[in-house]
């Protein structure tokens, strides 16, 4: 039979990993509810609905925070770059300086 610390130690592991599997691909409230379902039902008897509760809320909300992020890098690419490093366009036959 498992002895208690080896599961004490895993349960560990497995939720110290879980954050950094999210920031590859957040994972919504499937991925959560399973990861946290699994290790809730190692720390003991009936915490394995709770843990699947709460790692369906933590990945909603880490999949809601990584979908805002997107959208704000997308619209920080879209914009036109502000500064005053735009030219004036030189008149037919000229050099530019208005001569």
């Amino acid at each position: 039979m498992i002895s208690c610390r080896t599961v004490s130690a895993f349960a560990a592991v497995t939720l110290m990993a879980l954050p950094l599997a999210a920031q590859a691909e957040p994972g919504g409230c499937v991925k959560g509810a399973v990861a946290g379902g699994v290790a809730g039902h190692f720390i003991g008897s009936g915490h394995g609905k709770g843990g699947a509760a709460a790692g369906c809320a933590a990945g909603m909300a880490r999949r809601h925070h990584a979908r805002k992020e997107a959208r704000e890098n997308q619209q920080q690419d879209s914009a036109p770059a502000q500064g005053g490093s735009q030219t004036q366009p030189s008149a037919p036959g000229g050099n530019g300086n208005g001569e």
